[in-house]
């Protein structure tokens, strides 16, 4: 189409070329002449151009046409091909569906056989059943007939019989096998516990629920008291603790049992004396200062325990509550220092047995975490600091050895059982705690209650500060086997219903005496 356009456009060109109008002159005659010569070979060029075209297009379009043809016959080809390998995959599938459903039929077959045969079977076994039963009850009435005892009567007998048997025959070997693993274990337990003891050596001092603050003069207590005793009220109701001043010279005693406003008052005190501006603007600008020091040092006591131990990647409000143990103490002994060894300690023993020592660490540190905020949440230091654990995302082994350090549920790793020991251990070293008088006397009575509470018991004595426990037993009533097994149910009695550190040992005494008179 474009060169048929092509084609018209030049023709009007010539057309209009040809129709300007030529003037008399001959020379422009003769030039009219020329031009009509020139167009007439246009024309003749003209149609050669578009026949030559016309022939170009009609070889154009068969080409198309042949291509189209060619594409069309490729396709087809192709369809068939996929749709010879398409069916060839379906008669495959075909024929293992058929291969399947006919071993599904003959297993089916098999079973139906092996069914009833089994059904056969059961039917032989209830007769011979029956049989045996008729039998059985025929030998028990022959039984009775020849011993003159019924058969509840003899079986009464026999077990009473067997059970004696049995009793002797499992203390002894109960006495036989806790003697050789006592032996085992005892000696690589030793060795363990002495090797951790020696290298773990850490200094034990008693806490105690007062703070004394030094003054440069008497003088600086009445500075202290105030007008009509105004600073010394201020400061006991923000700090919440107690000032004693009394007659001790150059000396006032903070009392309080929270070691943390303990340790604010004190700070605060100081400051105030050594800056002379004692009021009560001044104390409660003085009691924030220490509130934001204190806040400092427990993240850094906590950093710093972490950092002594070898514990990284603790979270950061873990570590502020480890900080916080600093100002905790459980019977005079410091949290955070009890934390510590039994972190160090727990290193050691997993070294030993063999173990992860630094998941170890980790456990015997945050062992207590719960203790930092005990008195502020309900529940034991057991379960907040299980608590605390899970949502800071510590490992579940931390948080069985944090659950389990004292018994209260099963430990379900070696991690746990090594923490257990740690804490034990640094329980039980001589100074390492104390008890308040009336602790102490309950659990004497408690002990000497549990003891007495047995059967065949004639006396009880709690002796060594509750470390032993002496318990009498009435010969007559108490064989040599019956103690071995009694021994061992006030053994877990005491562990179950006391709190104690350390162990108690367990002595039962059995005294036979014969007593004569020659006369």
């Amino acid at each position: 189409m474009a060169i048929y356009v092509i084609i018209a456009i030049i023709a009007v060109a010539l057309t209009l070329l040809i129709a300007v109008p030529v003037t008399a002159n001959i020379s422009v005659k003769k030039k009219a002449e020329k031009d009509a010569e020139t167009i007439g070979t246009a024309e003749v060029k003209a149609r050669s151009i578009i026949d030559e075209a016309l022939k170009t297009a009609e070889t154009k379009k068969r080409e198309a046409l042949l291509e189209a043809k060619e594409e069309n016959l490729r396709t087809k080809n192709e369809l068939e091909k996929e749709t010879k390998e398409r069916r060839s995959e379906l008669q495959k599938y075909e024929k293992r569906v058929l291969s399947k459903e006919e071993a599904l039929d003959k297993k089916a077959d098999a079973l139906e056989k092996r069914e009833a045969e089994y059904t056969a079977k059961e039917a032989e076994l209830k007769k011979k059943e029956k049989k045996v039963d008729e039998l059985q009850g025929q030998r028990v009435q022959e039984l009775e007939r020849i011993s003159g005892l019924t058969s509840e009567q003899a079986k009464d007998y026999l077990l009473k019989t067997v059970e004696d048997e049995v009793k002797i025959d499992t203390a002894k070997l109960y006495k036989e096998l806790e003697s050789k693993a006592k032996e085992e274990a005892d000696k690589k337990a030793k060795e363990y516990v002495v090797t951790a003891i020696q290298k773990c050596a850490a200094d034990h001092v008693a806490e105690a629920t007062i703070s004394v603050v030094q003054l440069p003069s008497d003088e600086m207590k009445g500075r202290i008291i105030g007008r009509e005793g105004r600073n010394i009220r201020t400061l006991e109701t923000l700090t919440g603790v107690d000032l004693i001043i009394d007659d001790t010279p150059e000396a006032v005693v903070l009392s309080g049992f929270d070691p943390i406003r303990r340790e604010i008052a004190r700070i605060a005190l100081e400051k105030l004396i050594v800056d002379g501006r004692i009021h009560p603007a001044r104390i409660e600008e003085m009691v924030e200062k220490a509130q934001r020091e204190v806040e400092t040092m427990m993240r850094e006591e906590g950093e710093a325990a972490a950092l002594e131990v070898g514990v990284h990647g603790i979270h950061p409000e873990l570590i502020r509550l480890l900080g916080r143990m600093k100002f905790r103490s459980s019977y005079g002994q410091n949290a955070l220092k009890h934390s510590i060894e039994v972190a160090q300690l727990a290193g050691l023993l997993a070294g030993e047995v063999g173990t992860d020592i630094r998941m170890a660490k980790r456990a015997g540190l945050l062992h207590d975490i719960g203790k930092s905020i005990d008195h502020e949440v309900e529940g034991s230091h057991i379960q907040i600091g299980a608590d605390l654990c899970k949502k800071y995302k510590e490992s579940q082994i931390v948080i069985n050895a944090v659950e389990s350090h004292h018994g209260d549920v099963e430990p379900t790793s070696l991690v746990a059982c090594i923490v257990q020991a740690a804490d034990a251990i640094s329980a039980a070293r001589p100074g390492a705690r104390r008890e308040t008088l009336e602790t102490y006397t309950n659990r004497l009575k408690q002990l000497e209650d549990i003891a007495n509470s047995f059967k065949g018991v004639d006396k009880s004595f709690a002796i060594q500060a509750g470390r032993e426990i002496r318990v009498m037993v009435v010969p007559e009533h108490v064989t040599d086997a019956d103690m071995v097994l009694l021994g061992r149910d006030i053994s877990k009695q005491i562990e179950a219903e006391l709190e104690y550190p350390g162990q108690i040992k367990v002595n039962i005494i059995r005294e036979s005496r014969v007593i004569d008179y020659a006369k």
